[in-house]
This record gives structure tokens, sequence and C-alpha cells, in this order.
């Protein structure tokens, strides 16, 4: 199994238009106080980066949150991350 640094997968991922937008960890703890945590989404089984960006983000939007941050991921022959969510105060 080939682990990959949240970090690296978090570079990998490309932005998109959906409504909660993933921020890179380093950007987050700039701006961490202006934001309260609202749980946690994962995905498995995707089988590309971008794929799993937009099920993490609808998951987030699901959860009513404006930003994602990546906490893990991995990949195998399938995609897996995790993220915390987390909505403007």
């Amino acid at each position: 199994m080939k682990k990959i640094i949240a970090g690296a997968l978090v570079a990998v991922f490309s932005f998109s238009a959906q409504a909660a937008e993933m921020m890179l960890q380093r950007d987050f703890e700039k701006v961490a106080d202006q934001y309260v945590n609202v749980g946690e989404v994962s995905t498995s089984g995707t089988t590309s980066t971008a794929e799993a960006k937009i099920e993490l983000s609808k998951k987030a939007d699901e959860k009513g949150g404006d930003i994602f941050v990546m906490t893990s991921g991995n990949t195998n022959n399938k995609v897996h991350g995790t993220a915390n969510v987390y909505r403007k105060r």
C-alpha cells in the first residue's frame, strides 16, 4: 500500500466550483480562529484524487461546511481520504 502524506495528496487535488472548498492546512492555520469545526468526512473506493475531492466536498456541504482540510489520504488501487470540515463563524 502506497501511503501519501496528506499535504502531498492535497497538492494533487485541483480546485473546483464546489460549495465547500478545500483549503491547505498551512493556509487554514492562518485563519483558523474564523472557523468552527463541524465534523469529519471521508471517502474510499474512488478511482482518482479529483473524484475523491468532489465526494469530500459534497459530504462537507451536507454537514453545512464552507471549507474542508485534508487530514489523511492514501492510494492503493483506490483512493481514500479524510478531512475536517469547518464553517465560518
